[in-house]
């Protein structure tokens, strides 16, 4: 996904039995992206795609979209009400996503940032559980897991993730994918159980492996550009489950 203070972009590169399942992982698509046209399709959006045209999104099939509302602790998408609001004016399942950084401050501290700057919860059927994008250091190359050892990884996920239950309601997404997780995590199987998976990979006609633990994806991330503005997403289930999911039933 993106990071917002430099303009370059960092990229990251069987339907549930039930919406039970949907809710905390994933697996891999037999088919193509293309092939699974009937999968609601959706996308997500940072600062770099500015003010978006939703009802253009709407008319090129866009069903859902996930917002970058922060980054670390201090940062907000300066577009994050034009895009969060906006979308669910057109009639699209929103959410809202926050870029970790692990090096800067603590799970918790972050994780309170982002949702007093966008990234609640309500179980109206129109918003997605809150997201933590979490990946390889984009600014700093030497220190690809950010410095921090693999238990204290898995410690800083469990701390935002129990913060924004605590503040939410809701676990949140963890968005990834397969490489980082079990290279920074050490392939911790501490999350699949209560965490649904939003796995990134493209160029790819499936999801492929998933980072350790989980056995099916929620979400998959499978290109960074395509008719819909910022990266295009699938959803694993139907429209009508799409909308329990978000609903947390």
């Amino acid at each position: 996904m993106a990071r917002d203070r430099k303009p370059s972009r960092h990229r990251a590169r069987v339907l549930a039995a039930s919406v039970a399942a949907l809710t905390i992982g994933g697996t891999a698509l037999a088919e193509s992206p293309a092939a699974a046209a009937s999968r609601p399709k959706g996308h997500d959006v940072s600062s770099h795609q500015k003010n978006v045209d939703w009802q253009r999104a709407k008319s090129k099939g866009a069903t859902f979209v996930y917002v970058k509302a922060t980054e670390s602790h201090t940062y907000r998408n300066p577009y994050f009400n034009q895009q969060y609001n906006g979308s669910r004016s057109a009639g699209l399942i929103r959410g809202a996503y926050h870029f970790a950084l692990p090096d800067k401050s603590s799970g918790k501290t972050q994780a309170a940032h982002f949702v007093r700057n966008g990234g609640g919860w309500t179980a109206d059927g129109w918003t997605l559980p809150p997201a933590l994008d979490i990946e390889y250091n984009p600014y700093d190359k030497q220190h690809k897991c950010y410095g921090l050892s693999r238990s204290r990884m898995v410690d800083w996920i469990t701390a935002f993730s129990n913060e924004v239950r605590r503040l939410t309601g809701r676990r949140p997404v963890i968005y990834t994918t397969a490489h980082w997780w079990n290279t920074c995590t050490g392939s911790s199987r501490a999350f699949a159980s209560n965490h649904a998976l939003w796995v990134a990979r493209y160029n790819s006609s499936s999801a492929g492996t998933l980072p350790a633990g989980w056995s099916m994806w929620t979400f998959w991330q499978y290109d960074n550009g395509g008719s819909l503005p910022g990266d295009q997403n699938l959803f694993n289930g139907s429209l009508s489950q799409l909308r329990k999911f978000a609903r947390g039933s």
